[in-house]
């Protein structure tokens, strides 16, 4: 990757609007990241030494809860080491590691939740062939594309960012290096970059997101099939946790990257709720909403 910038570390400004918070942010977000790693862990813990879970949908959620361990710990432990009164410089190698991890595990839960919502539609609209189409090997290539296709988006990206040369101003006015407030810092022209950046950030979580809307309208469909009011309300059961854990997901992606005028508190605040909360929230989603789970724990 070229560097042709004469910056050698970048500071980190922190959150806008949080001067004199530093203690109380530190205690919330040590929590928040605590919690997060202990409930990821568990549900991890809980899988691997249950032969009843080791299905596709288990697998899954196994590598999702292994994306959720790691996805916070990208941006949390030197947000919590300044917030501690410790330096707020991060070297440009450490910053562009920020960037590429940051959007490789993201684009990595993307697609992941793109192939449970296939693995839900075949389970509800397949149940015969289920075992069949989502075989072991199957299982294992669809979950190794989920990181091979994060990993390409996430070199795109972070390729784009950091081939423009920074040789000024060194302040991220952010928490940690993400690709809006770096690209504020070079010193080009980055307009065209901003608008391709914007297309393939924009469109990446898109296609995803009509993916999962097709699986799910089918699934739908076959539940409005089934007759009896248990078995309906057995099939959504299965689909519910997803469904939440999406909508946690897709909606700090929409409100961060894909409006036209940024704010730069409200994506900071976004971001949090996105790296610390929704992590946090999905082992209780997916274990208090799954009555496998709850009889793991009985």
């Amino acid at each position: 990757m070229r560097n042709a910038s004469v910056v050698t570390e970048f500071i980190l400004l922190g959150i806008p609007h949080t001067e004199d918070l530093e203690a109380m942010l530190f205690v919330l977000f040590l929590s928040f990241y605590i919690f997060t790693f202990m409930g990821n862990l568990l549900i991890l813990l809980a899988i691997v030494s249950s032969t009843r879970l080791h299905t596709p949908m288990y697998l899954f959620l196994c590598k999702l809860s292994v994306c959720d361990i790691f996805f916070p710990s990208v941006s949390s432990p030197k947000m919590l080491f300044y917030l501690s009164g410790s330096s707020r410089a991060i070297s440009y190698a450490g910053c562009v590691s920020q960037l590429f991890f940051y959007h490789f595990l993201g684009c990595t839960e993307c697609f992941l939740y793109t192939v449970m919502a296939y693995d839900r539609f075949v389970a509800i609209c397949y149940p015969l062939r289920y075992t069949i189409i989502m075989s072991h090997r199957v299982c294992g290539v669809l979950a190794m594309g989920t990181s091979l296709f994060g990993c390409i988006q996430a070199t795109f990206l972070t390729t784009l960012t950091f081939q423009l040369p920074y040789c000024g101003p060194n302040e991220v006015d952010y928490y940690f290096c993400d690709i809006p407030v770096m690209l504020k810092l070079a010193c080009a022209d980055t307009s065209a970059l901003e608008m391709v950046g914007f297309i393939s950030v924009g469109l990446m979580p898109l296609s995803c997101f009509l993916l999962i809307l097709t699986s799910y309208s089918r699934i739908v469909y076959s539940i409005l099939q089934i007759r009896s009011a248990e078995g309906r309300r057995h099939a959504f059961s299965t689909c519910s946790a997803h469904l939440t854990a999406i909508l946690l997901f897709y909606m700090p992606v929409v409100l961060i990257y894909l409006r036209p005028t940024p704010s730069p508190w409200l994506d900071a605040t976004v971001q949090v709720l996105n790296n610390l909360v929704t992590p946090m929230l999905n082992p209780l989603i997916y274990s208090l909403r799954n009555k496998e789970f709850q009889r793991e724990k009985l």
